[in-house]
């Protein structure tokens, strides 16, 4: 174990200096922006990192390694921007940023997240996509609504990384609208973009050996759901039981890069 979480730490500095050598800008959140006064975690930064590879597709990918805001379990937010009810609850409110699971061999779920953020990001920035990495450490403090909001305003599409809660090794799924947002906005806009970018997400998973969950979809009432006003996606890439060692990691990220490419039209 040791031996690996030395094989593990080095390989993730590898891909961090790798992303260092290129042109980055620290974003942080303008409460101008529309529904960024709904945020109540938001003084972190994402980091911007511009592609020097030679076919840049001046495409911005936000990449948001999901959870990993100290505090944001204690702190409450509007799960929908007009302040109306959650289905599934029946509360305006809900956590800012949930803690995550923890897999079964007590890997923390907000880890192995920024583990293939990163390994993505790398993929991306070689393959002449801009990146915008909302989290690039173990803590960024900016909640859910933040990180949607700074998608919205500084990248094309909003892909977050994620696993599930049970324990079946269920496979990889995406989160959609469920029908009760669709006629609100900016759902009403915008979530047809977003579930033709789920599809492509997962059919580039399967492709890519990935083990694929039911029909690849889940209707999931998010925050990210809720406030996207481009193309976004909360891609579930399996559960507690599901292999995360940085092999699997790569694999991951190596499909999510081919499902970008089939909705931009690339592959």
């Amino acid at each position: 174990m040791k031996r690996f979480k030395v094989a593990l730490a080095a390989m993730t500095l590898s891909l961090i200096m790798s992303m260092t050598t290129l042109a980055s800008t620290e974003i942080g959140l303008n409460l101008d922006w529309k529904y960024a006064d709904n945020s109540k975690i938001n003084t972190g930064k994402a980091v911007l990192y511009s592609s020097d590879a030679a076919n840049r597709k001046d495409i911005t990918i936000a990449v948001d390694a999901g959870h990993g805001t100290q505090g944001g379990e204690a702190v409450k937010v509007l799960a929908h921007p007009d302040g109306s009810a959650r289905d599934n609850s029946g509360t305006t409110t809900e956590a800012a940023v949930p803690d995550g699971m923890t897999f079964s061999d007590k890997a923390s779920e907000s880890a192995v997240n920024l583990q293939i953020a990163e390994s993505f990001a790398d993929r991306l920035l070689a393959d002449g996509y801009d990146v915008l990495m909302i989290r690039t450490g173990e803590d960024v403090q900016l909640d859910d609504v933040a990180r949607a909001v700074l998608a919205n305003n500084k990248a094309d599409c909003h892909i977050s990384i994620h696993f599930d809660s049970t324990s079946k090794d269920k496979g990889a799924f995406y989160l959609s609208a469920p029908d009760s947002l669709k006629g609100m906005e900016p759902v009403a806009s915008y979530w047809k973009k977003s579930e033709r970018l789920g599809e492509n997400l997962i059919e580039g998973l399967r492709e890519s050996g990935i083990k694929i969950y039911s029909g690849g979809s889940k209707d999931a009432d998010t925050v990210q759901n809720a406030y996207s006003t481009i193309a976004s996606v909360d891609v579930e890439l399996g559960d507690k039981a599901t292999e995360h060692s940085q092999e699997a990691c790569d694999s991951f990220a190596a499909g999510l890069l081919l499902g970008v490419n089939k909705y931009y039209g690339f592959a």
